[in-house]
């Protein structure tokens, strides 16, 4: 391992977190398409796995905030462990009631319980934001190693869950998903010497949600359509592959998608870019929304795992700066809430692209509804150019976890936060 990733392992309790949020987080990887993949085996509904997967990102999507704001105040161990108990007796209704043969409403219900608990990666990001607060460059290091992390869940967790209810039964993928989820953010939460110190809210104080910010204002807006290609992109490759006979191989070209992302993110973790990471960001977001072009011409598997991989070489390094953004806009107290609202943003964007991207494909087919891919790209680059003055204004209120001096001229100091 390089010695930069090798420096971020030296604090103890780091290789034990890393381990038990790799099982909690693979649930992001795996319910949404274990979803779509079951209820097209047992329905043939694609409309309906698009939209069941577009409840479960609007669950997470209001739910997972909420689930932060208690944990900022009250721990991660005394508020994620009542929070994973709803979300896995949900997912468990969905499964038996899916299996049964039960009414939409009944699957849209559990659904809609089942977002009850915020990413795994916010809380894990969390744990490293309190290690190394003081230390600008291991902190861009730790949240490279995160996001290459959920890159290796995006290889390991489509695979597997997609796998697993093409081969064993139709609810695998979406069972073992929830298992992990339990094993996972249960060990978590037993680790409680890296679990970050809980902010209780005294009388009087700031009770407000981080989204006050407007810096953050614009990075949700900007992930909701984000999102939107993510959710996208999965659905309309699963119907892709399926239409040319290999529903399986859908997988494989995901974790390719994934792949790239991970190899960018692990490239730009030993990377210290100077200059202001605000203009990284939008040129991340640009360059994301342009890769989705090549998807429409693509007319075979390995075309499209080839355009794929060259689409994922800009997520890493998007997500690692978008992190270092949150830490400069949204104060301490509210650092987990601030991730979990991205990661809600991204959430109603996979809704959103899931959805609609399953309505296009019912209508017109899988390669046509790559189109909603690339329209959620542009989406996201008109958004991001249209809310970079916001980003670089100072944050407002409370002194934000960044801790960034100001220039003269009203501009933040990039010396303390490497882009």
């Amino acid at each position: 391992m390089p010695s930069p990733y090798r420096a971020i392992f030296a604090a103890p309790g780091t290789r034990a977190f890393t381990v038990a949020g790799f099982f909690g987080r693979l649930p992001l990887s795996m319910l949404g398409i274990g979803i779509v993949t079951m209820i097209s085996q047992l329905t043939g509904r694609y409309g309906l796995a698009g939209a069941l997967t577009a409840t479960l990102a609007l669950s997470a999507a209001v739910l997972g905030p909420q689930v932060s704001r208690l944990v900022d105040q009250y721990g991660q161990r005394r508020v994620l462990r009542p929070a994973v108990l709803i979300s896995v007796a949900a997912v468990t209704g969905l499964l038996v009631s899916a299996r049964e043969g039960a009414p939409d409403w009944v699957l849209f219900a559990f659904t809609a319980c089942a977002g009850a608990v915020p990413s795994a990666g916010a809380m894990l990001r969390a744990r490293w934001a309190a290690l190394y607060r003081d230390s600008p460059d291991r902190l861009h290091t730790a949240y490279s190693f995160e996001s290459v992390m959920d890159e290796v869940c995006f290889i390991v967790g489509p695979i597997a869950s997609i796998g697993l209810s093409t081969v064993w039964f139709p609810e695998a993928g979406p069972l073992i998903a929830t298992v992990s989820l339990l094993i996972g953010l249960f060990w978590l939460t037993a680790q409680r010497a890296t679990e970050p110190v809980p902010h209780p809210r005294e009388p009087g104080a700031d009770r407000s949600s981080a989204l006050r910010a407007p810096g953050l204002q614009v990075l949700v807006a900007t992930f909701v359509a984000t999102g939107a290609i993510f959710g996208s992109v999965d659905v309309v490759t699963v119907a892709f592959a399926e239409e040319r006979g290999n529903q399986a191989a859908a997988s494989v070209v995901l974790a390719v998608w994934a792949l790239g992302s991970c190899i960018a993110g692990l490239l730009f973790g030993l990377v210290r870019l100077k200059g202001r990471k605000e203009r990284t960001w939008v040129l991340g977001i640009c360059a994301m929304a342009v890769s989705m072009i090549p998807l429409l011409l693509a007319g075979n598997l390995p075309f499209l795992a080839v355009a794929l991989f060259v689409a994922g070489l800009a997520i890493a390094p998007t997500m690692v700066t978008t992190m270092a953004l949150i830490e400069t806009h949204v104060p301490r107290a509210k650092l987990t809430e601030g991730m979990t609202w991205v990661g809600t943003g991204l959430a109603v964007g996979v809704a959103l692209g899931s959805s609609v991207a399953g309505w296009v494909i019912d209508a017109a087919g899988a390669r046509s509804a790559f189109v909603v891919s690339i329209s959620a790209g542009a989406a996201a680059a008109a958004v991001a150019f249209a809310g970079y003055r916001r980003l670089t204004r100072p944050a407002l209120g409370e002194e934000p976890d960044g801790h960034a001096e100001q220039h003269e001229d009203g501009r933040r100091d990039d010396a303390r936060h490497v882009a």
